[in-house]
C-alpha cells in the first residue's frame, strides 16, 4: 500500500507539473514573445483599407495570410478558388446540406469527380467572359485550382499578369501602373529557395482602390 501510495504521489505531482508547464507557461511565453517582437503577425497580419499595418480588427479591411473574394468585382484581381467560399456564406448557402460551418480546407474531389470537372469548366468560362483577350489554354492552373486552406491570398506573378489587361480597361489604369503595383506587392522566395514568387490579391486590391479613389 505504501509502494502504492509512493507511486500515485509521484505520478500527480509530475501530471501537475506538466500541466502547469504545458498547458499554462508554454502557451503564456509563447503568447507574450509574440506580442512583444512580431506583434503584426501574431495579431493576424491585419491591414487597413490604406495598406497600413494595425492591430486593431475594427479598423482592418483584412489579412494580408487570409484569401477573399473579389470574383464579383471586375476592377480588381482575382484570386485563387476555394473550396471553403472563403467563409463568405450567406443566409441561403448555410441551409445547404453541403454546409459545414466555418473553417479551411480543400474540396478533397478526385480529378475524376464530376463534380470537380464542372466546377473547372464553370471557372474556366466565368474568367473568359471577365478576360476576353484570354485563350482557354492560357488561364495559369493556380487560378482554376483550389489551395489545400481555402484561404490562399496568393496568386502566382503569370495569374496577375494575365488579368492586367482586363483590369485596366475596367478601372483606366494604365497597363504599367498596374504592373507596378503587382510589383510592389510580389514577395520572392523564401530564404531565396523555397517556394516560389506570389503576389498578394488583397494588397494590390487596395492599391487599386486607392488609385481609382474609391478609398
Amino acid at each position: 500500500m505504501r509502494s502504492f501510495l509512493k507511486y500515485f504521489k509521484s505520478a500527480l505531482v509530475l501530471t501537475v507539473f506538466m500541466l502547469i508547464l504545458c498547458g499554462f507557461a508554454y502557451p503564456a511565453a509563447l503568447t507574450g514573445l509574440g506580442q512583444f517582437m512580431f506583434p503584426h503577425q501574431a495579431n493576424g497580419s491585419l491591414i487597413t483599407a490604406e495598406g497600413e499595418k494595425t492591430t486593431e480588427p475594427e479598423k482592418a479591411a483584412g489579412s494580408a495570410i487570409v484569401g477573399q473574394d473579389f470574383s464579383g468585382n471586375p476592377m480588381y484581381f482575382q484570386g485563387r478558388v476555394s473550396g471553403v467560399n472563403y467563409n463568405t456564406y450567406t443566409e441561403e448557402e448555410k441551409k445547404d446540406k453541403s454546409y459545414s460551418g466555418v473553417g479551411s480546407g480543400g474540396s478533397n474531389l478526385a480529378p475524376s469527380n464530376e463534380e470537380l470537372k464542372e466546377r473547372v469548366e464553370k471557372t474556366v468560362d466565368e474568367f473568359l467572359e471577365k478576360n476576353p483577350g484570354v485563350e482557354k489554354g492560357d488561364i495559369p492552373a493556380d487560378l482554376l485550382t483550389a489551395s489545400g486552406s481555402g484561404m490562399d491570398p496568393d496568386i502566382t506573378p503569370q495569374s496577375a499578369e494575365i488579368q492586367i489587361p482586363a483590369i485596366s480597361e475596367n478601372t483606366g489604369l494604365s497597363e504599367e501602373e498596374l504592373r507596378t503595383i503587382v510589383e510592389n506587392n510580389t514577395d520572392g522566395r523564401v530564404l531565396g529557395v523555397f517556394g516560389h514568387e506570389r503576389v498578394n490579391v488583397l494588397k494590390c486590391n487596395l492599391e487599386i482602390a486607392k488609385a481609382i479613389g474609391e478609398i
